[in-house]
């Protein structure tokens, strides 16, 4: 059985697909794949990397030497929202090296990302790799997507529906609620990434990372308290977290919430996947900074170890491919992706309504 086209399927509602039998159809991939490593776009970056870098690491003695100098002041605020937009990019930094765009060597970008993760960062570097390597096998994929497993927002209605309480009357507003609750997403990163780290499996270089977080977490605290009073110490803290959380969930969100969900069991070739469960951000050069190269999110995820500078350039391969095989390519302004999340998050809220009020078997 076909695959319906990717546009009636819609990229607001949570419509999810289910196929049984949808032929792969691999070549397609292939052609594409072969294009874009002929025309070099697969080659490394090294200057681009490190001139970030650079950038970043120079961006925070500026901000450590503004923080010596300000001392016993509000205004230290300006400095905390300022760092956690700076660890925000390390993370983007971090995430390229997980995906091997940064490195030849793939020992290399470990190490490099293990090191920025956990002892720059804070979050567990093996945690987000398991995380996140699951989530790009399976984008969108109930059951399999990580990202859409259900946590204090619910991404589906059958996970709406099963909200009782303060969690329903939440998650009824989750679309509205969801950028005041990211400002508590950089300490529930940081909680569940340590968290994973005590898990009773095998964990590659859990003793490393838990002590440069340890380390890490030791001198920051030091610092701040050592030259900041207790009430704005934590202010300090509060705000710095707040910035990355949003940060970080505004660069994330709008990649994949409100677009087609797909059933697990579904067999769905790799090329559509990840071009129908993904959207781009429109912008240029300024737009990849700000979001670290995932607001070309299609590029991303059909050439997961291409180097940010390359993205663009594949964008017109890729839009030329999909346009070939039939398939919608999905790319929107930053506010109306954002627009669009909260709609979708609004709508799979409704499932929490009472049952007497909308009947639970209108869902899925």
């Amino acid at each position: 059985m076909a695959l319906p086209p990717i546009s009636t399927l819609g990229s607001v509602r949570s419509t999810t697909v289910r196929v049984p039998g949808a032929d792969p159809s691999p070549s397609a991939y292939s052609r594409l794949l072969s294009t874009v490593k002929e025309s070099g776009l697969m080659r490394r970056a090294p200057g681009f990397y490190a001139l970030v870098f650079s950038s970043l690491v120079l961006a925070t003695a500026g901000l450590a030497v503004g923080f010596w100098l300000l001392g016993d002041t509000w205004y230290q605020l300006l400095i905390a929202g300022a760092f956690g937009a700076v660890l925000t990019q390390f993370a983007f930094l971090t995430h390229e090296t997980s995906h091997r765009q940064v490195f030849s060597s793939g020992k290399a970008n470990d190490r490099v990302g293990r090191i920025l993760a956990a002892g720059v960062v804070g979050i567990s570097y093996a945690w987000w790799m398991n995380k996140h390597t699951r989530h790009h096998q399976h984008p969108n994929t109930v059951g399999k997507d990580p990202d859409i497993e259900v946590d204090t927002i619910s991404f589906t209605e059958t996970d709406a529906a099963k909200r009782s309480g303060l969690m329903a009357w939440l998650t009824r507003r989750q679309g509205y609620l969801f950028f005041p609750l990211l400002t508590l997403e950089g300490l529930n990163l940081h909680a569940q990434s340590i968290r994973g780290l005590f898990e009773r499996r095998p964990i590659k270089g859990r003793a490393l990372e838990l002590s440069l977080i340890a380390l890490r977490l030791g001198l920051y605290l030091a610092l701040i308290f050592w030259l900041l009073p207790v009430g704005l110490g934590f202010a300090f803290i509060g705000v710095q977290l707040a910035v990355f959380g949003v940060y970080m969930g505004a660069s994330f969100a709008p990649n994949h919430k409100g677009m087609p969900l797909i059933s697990s069991g579904v067999r769905v070739d790799f090329l559509r996947r990840q071009v129908m469960t993904s959207r781009n951000i429109r912008g240029g050069f300024g737009m990849s900074l700000l979001y670290g190269g995932l607001n070309m999110q299609i590029e991303h995820h059909l050439f997961p170890g291409m180097a940010r500078p390359h993205l663009n350039a594949a964008r017109k391969l890729v839009k030329a491919a999909c346009e070939r095989e039939g398939l919608a390519y999905t790319e929107s302004t930053m506010m109306n992706s954002y627009a669009r999340v909260i709609e979708y998050l609004n709508r799979v809220g409704l499932a929490a309504r009472d049952p007497f009020d909308c009947p639970l078997g209108q869902a899925g």
